[in-house]
């Protein structure tokens, strides 16, 4: 039987009505047992039950779209040979069991660390009663610290002062230049002295040099 000539009937009779159900029928039923085309049969099988609905054999025409399907995967993905799938079960078994080596390699070394860890002393800091001080000597010890920053300086001495007893026959710059000092120094000195009124006895005040 021409089974090609009866597709591209069918197909002639769509295009004159495509709401045609039996013709879709009729061509899905070509693709699917004679020309072994499960796309087409799809398709076609698909638009019978969409124009017919509530066709008697509507059950069996579904499971019909199911095993087309079925067939188009096994087409477009093929499963693997069992030979292939067993090399790659075993690939994936000894990457799994050399993940869990690593695994357990770095717990082991956790442990390690964790242990390692344990086992050094916590150097505690202890104070001996020695150590804590009354508030008395607390204050004691801030000031000792504080006169070590800034010691006490004591205020320069003043130099003491010198006088001179006036003599006999004695003049202010006869004095001033046994003194070592200027006769106007020695005249700011003592500014209520007189040169004429000098006594003998009398306490003249003398500047540093």
């Amino acid at each position: 039987m021409d089974y090609s000539g009866a597709i591209e009937a069918f197909g002639e009779s769509l295009e004159v009505n495509p709401r045609s159900a039996a013709a879709h029928f009729q061509l899905a039923c070509l693709f699917d047992t004679k020309a072994s085309d499960p796309a087409a049969a799809i398709y076609h099988y698909q638009e019978f039950l969409r124009l017919n609905p509530k066709a008697e054999n509507a059950e069996v025409i579904k499971q019909r779209v199911y095993s087309c399907k079925q067939q188009l995967a096994a087409d477009v993905l093929p499963l693997p040979s069992a030979p292939a799938a067993q090399q790659q079960l075993e690939k994936l078994i000894e990457k799994n069991r050399q993940l869990q080596q690593q695994v357990d390699g770095l717990q082991e070394l956790v442990k390690q660390l964790s242990a390692l860890t344990n086992s050094q002393p916590v150097a505690a800091t202890s104070q001996s009663p020695d150590d804590v001080s009354s508030p008395s000597a607390n204050a004691a010890r801030t000031t000792a610290a504080r006169n070590n920053l800034h010691p006490a300086t004591s205020p320069p001495s003043k130099p003491k002062a010198r006088t001179h007893t006036v003599t006999a026959g004695e003049t202010l710059a006869a004095i001033a230049r046994k003194s070592g000092i200027s006769l106007a120094a020695l005249r700011a000195a003592n500014p209520g002295v007189s040169p004429k009124k000098m006594k003998v006895g009398q306490v003249l005040n003398l500047p540093a040099p």
